[in-house]
Order: structure tokens, then sequence, then C-alpha cells
């Protein structure tokens, strides 16, 4: 049976404030316990947000298609896949539920719930890192989608483990967690001026991936 629109909403939403309260949540974690040690925080930090975007998608995939990211969302609508309309009201969700996912986190270890991030995250490295980090990730998508579907949930979590390590922005590669980070002023925050870059990054490795996706796995 088909989901209807506000099912596919709540799950976009819901899914996206679980996976912003996983990447705030486990980073305010990781830096209480981590003593200093950038690496291991980081470690921390990666390892929840990789196993808890396999099991939201494995939850809410049959829902919604489990995007969680307005780049995806895009994707879907350039291939067809999504109308535009749609597409709008999932972004629209994914931002709401990644802002209380982010302020549920602030709230659970007894944070100000309202806060604004110092943490700047500018340069064309990490520009080019949040490029490669979502056309990494659009690719992984569309890869196992066209091929192996039962394998998405796993390769996506799998892909974003990696891209922590690999990449020198620590792969944001998604709007709406970009912009629910910058109202965090954690371990994971971005300050809300390196904001705009990040997206417009994104964005651009998104379209490259649909570009490559097209050619790659033709129908």
């Amino acid at each position: 049976m088909k989901s209807t629109l506000a099912q596919r909403i709540v799950a976009e939403g819901l899914g996206t404030a679980f996976l912003l309260a996983a990447v705030v949540g486990s980073g305010v974690m990781a830096a209480k316990l981590s003593g200093g040690n950038g690496a291991l925080a980081l470690l921390c930090n990666t390892l929840p947000t990789g196993a808890i975007l396999a099991v939201l998608i494995l939850t809410f995939g049959p829902v919604s298609g489990a995007h969680f990211n307005p780049a995806v969302s895009i994707a879907s609508a350039l291939r067809g896949e999504l109308p535009p309309r749609a597409a709008a009201v999932y972004i629209a969700a994914q931002i709401a539920g990644a802002i209380a996912g982010v302020w549920a986190a602030h709230a659970m270890f007894d944070l100000p719930v309202w806060q604004i991030s110092l943490t700047v995250r500018t340069g064309p490295g990490q520009w080019l890192a949040e490029g490669v980090a979502t056309f990494g990730l659009l690719l992984t998508i569309l890869g196992c989608a066209a091929r192996t579907p039962s394998a998405l949930p796993y390769a996506v979590g799998l892909y974003i483990t990696s891209a922590y390590w690999f990449t020198a922005s620590t792969s944001f590669a998604n709007p709406a967690v970009t912009i629910a980070r910058a109202l965090s002023n954690t371990f994971a925050g971005i300050a809300p001026a390196n904001v705009a870059a990040f997206i417009a990054a994104q964005l651009a490795g998104m379209i490259a991936a649909v570009a490559l996706g097209r050619w790659l796995w033709r129908s």
C-alpha cells in the first residue's frame, strides 16, 4: 500500500530529527568522554552517525524513501522520481526535523536549547570536501538503488562513516544537517557564516552525481 504524503512528511521529519539527535548528541558525549583526544572524539561521533543512518533508512525507507537530505530530494526531482511540489515539502520537513533533533540533543544533555555555533569551517579545502562528500553519497545511493537496493541502508551508513575521516569537512553532505548544526555550539557545530558555501558545494556535488549517474546506470 502506497504511503500518503502526510505519512511521508512525518517519516522524513522524524527520520531527520533522529539523525541530527545522533550527530549532535554523540558529539556532546564524545567531547565529554574523550578527555580532549580529538581523534577519539571524532571516532565516537562517527560510529553512531553511520549506525543510525542504516537503522533509519531500514525503518523509514518503505514509507518515504528515507531521503533525510534536501540534496537527495532534489536529485530525485531532477530524475523525475519525485514531483517538485513533493520534493519541496520533503525539504521543509527535513529542515524542521533537523532543527528539532538538534534541540532534542541539547535538552537531553541539559544544554541551552537555543545556541549559535562559533566553529569556523571554511576555505577551499572544506568546500571541495563537501562537494566530494555529497558527490560520493549520491553515487552510492544511485548505484545501490539501480543494482542492489537491499544493500542501500548499509552502504549509506558505511559511506558516511568513511567520509567522516577522508574529507576535511567531516562530510556534512546534507543541507538540512548543515543548517541545523549551525544552531549547536558543540563538537558538531558550524558557524552560520559558513553555511551558504557548504550548501553550494553540496548542491554542486549532487548535480555532478546525477549527471554521471544517468550515464553509469542507464535503464
